[in-house]
């Protein structure tokens, strides 16, 4: 199948596709992984984006059982440079081509992502389409200036009913903006009696649970779509520790009087060097995300900063001056990245202790 990216500022770019034989519209970003592909197919963080990987080769791994960080995909499409049709590896299952299909995923091979990337880089992220060759590219252009993408995102991924992942240990409420497995399985590790809920879920109806703790997922979109989520975690602050991911810690900051802003072309990969301020160490850290707190507007709330990108010096996490709460912009439960950060579940953990005392 000739396939053709047309992005929303006239460029083009031809190759070949795979999966679907569907066109599909999105915001078009790119990642720096040099693996995970398949993790990043199912992170609802993704949710109506086509994705471009900056590494060369994808597929080569195949796709497993154990790897997916939601069971379906939330993905637009893939925008890869070779994708690779013979697989090697004793856990691969199907190749990324036969779990395009299965799952009405629409990707495209053969282009040139370096040249993608630069443009991404020097114009910012943008929307795009992968068409059929054949398709007429001011058609196409003209159809995407003028039709927005949708900003319902986290209602899309987000659990629907509430359900259990039950242990023994710290009760914990996970609020779910499209939250990854990965985060329900450091909680697990670590004992936790896990409760998922919908983003919409009132702080009256949490409190109800009774919980040890709180966890704010990741998810995509803008933090500023779900105000009713700022509401819930301003009535939650003080009655109970809260915890926040990506998504989640920009929601913290929203609840406590800071700004958020869009990135350029946002921060997507496995290998972002963040510096904790109050210890000045680094770590390498796992990241997916479009927004970022505006650290001008951290200087008149509760909240201090306490994490910084060392790539472009934004706010990567933030503490309350009094209640129990803290927050991080990237993603200390990897899925796929490094493990420097984990550690912070267990201050969580330590957090519950001293506040249960």
């Amino acid at each position: 199948m000739k396939k053709k990216l047309i992005l929303e500022s006239g460029e083009v770019f031809y190759g070949v596709g795979f999966g679907c034989d569907e066109d599909t519209t999105g915001e078009v970003v790119f990642n720096t992984g040099m693996t995970g592909y398949q993790e990043l197919l199912t992170d609802p963080s993704y949710c109506d984006q086509i994705v471009c990987m900056t590494y060369p080769l994808i597929g080569n791994y195949g796709i497993n059982r154990d790897d997916y960080e939601c069971i379906e995909p939330s993905i637009k499409g893939l925008i890869v440079k070779e994708i690779c049709d013979l697989p090697s590896n004793f856990r691969s299952q199907m190749s990324l081509d036969e779990f395009f299909t299965k799952k009405g995923l629409s990707g495209i091979s053969g282009v040139d992502t370096r040249r993608l990337t630069r443009i991404l880089r020097t114009k910012g992220v943008t929307k795009g389409k992968i068409v059929n060759a054949d398709a007429h590219d001011s058609e196409v252009i003209e159809a995407l200036k003028t039709q927005p993408l949708s900003t319902n995102q986290i209602e899309k991924v987000s659990t629907k009913t509430p359900f259990a992942a039950p242990d023994r240990g710290f009760k914990v409420v996970l609020m779910d903006f499209g939250a990854k497995l990965g985060i329900i399985r450091e909680l697990s590790q670590r004992n936790c009696d896990i409760t998922v809920v919908s983003h919409d879920t009132t702080a009256e109806e949490i409190l109800m649970m009774a919980p040890d703790g709180i966890m704010l997922s990741n998810g995509p979109g803008d933090p500023q779509d779900i105000p009713h989520a700022h509401e819930t975690v301003r009535k939650l602050l003080g009655k109970v520790p809260i915890f926040g991911i990506c998504m989640g810690h920009q929601v913290i900051g929203l609840a406590c009087g800071a700004k958020t802003f869009k990135l350029k072309f946002g921060h997507r990969g496995g290998n972002h060097p963040v510096l904790d301020l109050r210890t000045q160490k680094v770590a390498i850290t796992s990241q997916n995300h479009g927004y970022a707190i505006d650290q001008e507007s951290l200087k008149n709330t509760e909240l201090e900063e306490t994490h910084i990108a060392l790539n472009d010096r934004t706010n990567e996490g933030v503490r309350h001056k009094i209640h129990p709460c803290f927050s991080v912009q990237y993603h200390p439960e990897a899925s796929p990245g490094p493990e420097d950060a984990n550690y912070l579940f267990d201050e969580f953990v330590e957090m519950m202790k001293e506040w249960k005392k």
